[in-house]
């Protein structure tokens, strides 16, 4: 097959005319026969002892169906989660967080849904909670877990969930001429997906159920669908449909378990569609607080790392043990640290549940790395893109030990990207620049199963569990099918996220589509390709190995036949289908601390320039430029969209981005008035994005992941321009106006005094 046939790097997004013409069709689009609407009930506090629910005041209103409340539901309540079954289906003793439902309504209309609701009476005595990581971690907090529901869990008598330590070297023992010790916080936030979760359950056939979602994971859904109903899986159907957006979000089941439960209760198909700020509650990125102490020479190169990372999760598991851990492992980020030992913490709350959030983990713990760095580079009179240059390993270089070694050329990216602001060059006034490096890893040990059918008229079906949410999966699946089998695109259409018809993925996150089902759609044309070249050898009466396939023709003896002719010939005409199929899977490995090694890094190189008015405190980010190692960019179009996507919401958690809680756990700014995201107004005067591609990663023709990597570490990068612009160092995003102004008149007013470079260090508990 000629190389590179009907590719086009630049190809047009599958399903663009679809998307802004409103023609797409959504969860809440989609029609049902005798679909009921359903509403949650819930408490107007965070934690609280349920005594009694009373649902026939609801149940005798005009339109309701059904009313299900925990008496309703087995004993022991069913429970599920996508790693430990420890989320009830409905909160029956007691809610653990502002907006953990008790009941939930079905009713012909949502209007009727909404009244049937309110009008459900719940006796309930308010309790103490734990909202913060302080008091979820003092002696005698309320546990949020009760023991008997954690089984053999070390720490079941406490509120820690789990804790991972990792470490090389000797950091104990290890000393430098340079330590800085720092206390880092990183604050919840929201998601805030265009589209909120929308859930639909009907009865299906023999028992089974069917469920439509905004969910990015169809098959985890569906392992924790049988959890919570007890059905085979064979039973149990999953659609993940078109979403507008997820970040993390709609990665794992939020109230699909609860939804199926009531539509077999009703016998009827019901919906579940949640508002702005319910979606709030269903999920939000983990707060976070680390405990730092870097070790430096005098010539900036680190020399140990000691750490406590400390993740606030909300009431349950949910993916924490794989984010927490998962950023505790990078302990020094992308440099080199001969000596570390970090300790990671996931810690329960009685707050919104966390859950996975683009960086998954990486943000909060690389905001106390990048600081650290940055402090070390003031206090040892170092340019900021030196001090790095020292700390970052070669290609080849080992960064953890043990795992796998670096696999880019990683100066050659910060240089690139410090130079795209002109580091180096003299600055206007009121200007400042800062570095930041993002990093993580894709999660080990995943399989991605891939389906081609070639149909006998030559057109073609692929076959795939990847989740499409607008970052472009099914445009580049279909660009390597085509590739793969030498079709055009127009002839090739894609079927995802059904879990009756596309074979399994492990999940559509961790930045591993690209690499992972790319392969598996890869290795299934190939397997397409040895099909049809054995069966025209049969009818052709050809030697297998003189037979070629390629350019949706087959050539055998000379005579070159397309795929229809070849496929019609040895089944008849207009009969029969060659069925390809792939696979990519990483084994496991129970001795790694991760369950593998990394397959790739996905790195990101990022600049920042901003403009401070230090009258007000407002400052602008003027130049923003990002470099991401990409292996091969299979659509380079739709890469520096997923990297300018990540860092224009990475700008929000730099400048405003912040879930507020009051003292008793409640939200007080949820929905799109309170919780502001970045506005036209607040994008950088200019952002560029510089694409490393050196064929040199384990997708197709050399690709690395690509998605989150431009969300990581932007905040981090506009934190130091700010501090390198007023003198003002922060512990904390968002770095509000407010809190700009408030430092800089702390300076002034320290200034004289002796403490006004205790203040620029950091000496100050935080501005």
């Amino acid at each position: 097959m000629t190389a590179g046939a009907h590719t086009d790097p630049s190809a047009r997004r599958h399903g663009v005319v679809e998307r802004v013409t409103g023609r797409l069709k959504f969860a809440a689009d989609l029609a049902f026969p005798g679909l009921l609407h359903a509403r949650l009930v819930t408490l107007p506090c965070a934690h609280a002892r349920i005594r009694a629910v009373d649902a026939g005041a609801a149940l005798r209103r005009p339109g309701v169906r059904a009313v299900l409340t925990g008496a309703d539901l087995p004993r022991p309540i069913p429970r599920y989660g996508p790693v430990v079954p420890d989320r009830p289906v409905l909160a029956a003793d007691e809610t653990l967080y502002f907006g953990d439902p008790v009941a939930i309504v079905a009713a012909e209309s949502e209007a009727e849904a909404a009244e049937a609701a309110a009008s459900v009476r719940v006796e309930y005595e308010e309790l103490p909670g734990v909202y913060t990581i302080e008091d979820a971690l003092a002696p005698g907090a309320p546990l949020v877990q009760a023991p008997a529901i954690r089984g053999d869990n070390p720490w079941r008598d406490t509120n820690i969930y789990g804790e991972w330590r990792f470490g090389w070297g000797d950091a104990a023992a290890a000393s430098a001429p340079l330590e800085i010790e720092g206390t880092y916080r990183f604050p919840m936030q929201a998601h805030f997906a265009i589209e909120p979760h929308v859930f639909v359950a009907a009865p299906g056939d023999a028992g089974g159920v069917s469920v439509w979602s905004t969910v990015q994971h169809p098959y985890p859904l569906q392992r924790c669908l049988h959890e919570a109903l007890g059905l085979p899986l064979s039973k149990i159907r999953v659609v993940g449909t078109e979403m507008g957006g997820a970040f993390g979000g709609k990665g794992y089941p939020k109230f699909e378990p609860l939804v199926a439960w009531l539509a077999l209760r009703a016998g009827r198909p019901v919906r579940l569609r949640l508002s702005l700020e319910e979606s709030f509650l269903a999920g939000r990125r983990a707060a976070c607080r680390v405990r730092i102490v870097s070790g430096f020479e005098r010539d900036g190169r680190l020399v140990f790392q000691r750490a406590t990372a400390d993740y606030l999760i909300g009431p349950f598991a949910d993916i924490s043990a794989r984010f927490v851990s998962k950023t505790g492992y990078l302990a020094g980020g992308a440099y080199a640290v001969p000596h570390a030992d970090v300790t990671a913490r996931a810690v329960f709350s009685h707050t919104p549940p966390a859950t996975a959030y683009r960086g998954f983990g990486a943000p909060q713990y690389l905001w106390a790395v990048e600081s650290q760095l940055n402090e070390a580079a003031r206090r040892l009179g170092l340019d900021a893109l030196e001090i790095r240059l020292r700390n970052l390993p070669e290609k080849g270089a080992v960064l953890v030990p043990g795992d796998t070694p670096v696999d880019g050329d990683w100066r050659a990216g910060l240089r690139r990207a410090a130079e795209a602001i002109g580091w180096g060059t003299p600055k206007k006034p009121g200007r400042g620049r800062g570095l930041a490096i993002g990093i993580k890893t894709p999660r080990p040990g995943a399989t991605a199963q891939a389906i081609v059918r070639l149909h006998p008229d030559g057109s073609a079906s692929v076959l795939a569990g990847t989740t499409e949410m607008g970052q472009g999966a099914q445009t580049v699946l279909l660009q390597l099918a085509a590739h793969g089998l030498g079709l055009p695109r127009e002839r090739i259409r894609i079927v995802n996220g059904d879990t009756d018809a596309a074979p399994f993925d492990a999940i559509t996150a961790s930045s591993r589509s690209t690499v992972c089902m790319g392969n598996a759609v890869l290795a299934a044309c190939a397997d397409v390709r040895r099909k049809l070249a054995a069966m025209a050898a049969e009818t052709e009466g050809a030697p297998p190995e003189a037979v070629t396939v390629g350019d949706g023709v087959v050539t055998a003896r000379g005579v070159a036949r397309s795929y229809a002719q070849v496929v019609g010939a040895y089944y008849g005409a207009g009969e029969g289908q060659v069925v390809g199929l792939g696979e990519f899977r990483q084994p496991r490995d129970p001795q790694h601390p991760l369950g593998g090694p990394a397959i790739f890094y996905e790195i990101i190189f990022l600049a920042a320039e901003v403009e401070v008015d230090p009258e007000t405190g407002q400052y602008e980010v003027a130049d923003l430029a990002t470099c991401a190692d990409v292996g091969k960019a299979i659509n380079p179009r739709l890469v520096e969209g997923q990297d300018e996507g990540g860092a224009m919401m990475s700008v929000g958690q730099a400048m405003m981005e912040h879930l507020v809680l009051d003292a008793k756990g409640i939200p007080r700014n949820l929905g799109a008035l309170d919780y502001r995201i970045p506005t036209a107004m607040d994008i950088p005067r200019r952002v560029q994005s510089f694409l490393i591609e050196n064929g040199d990663g384990p997708g197709p023709f050399g690709a690395k992941g690509v998605g989150e990597s431009g969300a990581i570490s932007v905040a981090a990068a506009i934190a130091e321009a700010v501090t390198d612009a007023t003198g003002v160092r922060f512990f904390e995003p968002p770095l509000t106006a407010e809190r700009v102004w408030r430092g800089l008149q702390e300076l002034a007013r320290t200034k004289g005094s002796g403490r006004a470079e205790e203040a620029k260090r950091g000496g100050m508990s935080d501005v």
